[in-house]
């Protein structure tokens, strides 16, 4: 079993556009048209079998468009899982997240930069407090998004906000997911910070020589799994930004990790986090 933790898709009428724009702005190609027939497509031919799809909510007020979207793909396709988004800005979070639970939704994306707002703020504490109250899963990115010179979420500020959090709503069992390696170019702070903390990390934007996002080297990756402990680590592309099958076939060429590690991360841990 593959799972792939961290793709985007846009609505048939927007994808164009969208994907144009944000390759523009990232200086990168993209691997697939950014519909949902393209990362079908992408994973048919990386052999992956399951997709998480990660909405991005950029402005206040895109909720319920955004979860219209959403849920449509939980209802039609087996094969694809698409968590919910929400803006700090929106009106009545709890209510919204509480939509999201009762509608069978696995958990929230949020993405700092886009809302130009630190993970630390008192916002997204709530948010995410009220998010492991419900049982969902959140998962941000964490570093440098090539399309801001401010980093809203770097690992000491992450872990400021999981620690604030984890007092305000007890309970050990690990919900959290930092995209990009912990934090995108941000390694040195990764390591100081997160690894090691009772959180999730994904591998997306993480090889350097796939894609122009990342500076960590294949050495820097299997040390942060080694030192995090693979059971917490999830196998994570951001399609369309990179290639399925290029980044399935470079991890598993990876030297230093064991099968078991290597299947763990794949699959396992995705699939013990989506279907406990």
């Amino acid at each position: 079993m593959i799972i792939d933790f961290h793709t985007h898709v846009y609505p048939e009428k927007l994808a164009e556009k969208t994907i144009k724009a944000l390759g523009d702005i990232a200086d990168v190609t993209p691997h697939t048209d950014g519909t949902l027939n393209g990362l079908m497509e992408s994973m048919r031919r990386a052999g992956v079998d399951k997709s998480v799809i990660l909405p991005v909510n950029t402005r206040a007020g895109q909720f319920d468009s955004i979860t219209k979207f959403a849920k449509h793909i939980n209802d039609t396709y087996d094969n694809l899982i698409s968590f919910g988004g929400i803006h700090p800005d929106d009106e009545a979070p709890q209510e919204k997240l509480q939509y999201l639970k009762d509608n069978g939704f696995k958990g929230i994306k949020l993405h700092p930069d886009y809302t130009e707002t630190f993970i630390d703020d008192e916002r997204y504490i709530r948010i995410v407090s009220a998010a492991k109250k419900l049982g969902l899963l959140v998962i941000t990115h964490a570093g440098k998004d090539p399309a801001y010179s401010t980093i809203h979420c770097p690992p000491d500020k992450g872990i400021k906000m999981l620690n604030a959090v984890n007092q305000r709503v007890p309970g050990e069992t690990p919900f959290f997911i930092f995209a990009h390696l912990g934090g995108n170019r941000l390694l040195s702070d990764v390591e100081t910070y997160l690894v090691g903390q009772n959180c999730y990390i994904d591998i997306s934007c993480s090889f350097r020589d796939i894609g122009s996002f990342s500076t960590s080297s294949d050495e820097d990756i299997v040390r942060v799994i080694k030192h995090h402990g693979a059971d917490k680590i999830l196998f994570a592309t951001d399609s369309p930004w990179n290639g399925q099958k290029e980044y399935v076939g470079r991890f598993k060429a990876l030297e230093g990790l064991s099968d078991t590690e290597k299947e763990m991360i794949l699959g396992t841990n995705a699939e013990k986090l989506l279907f406990p």
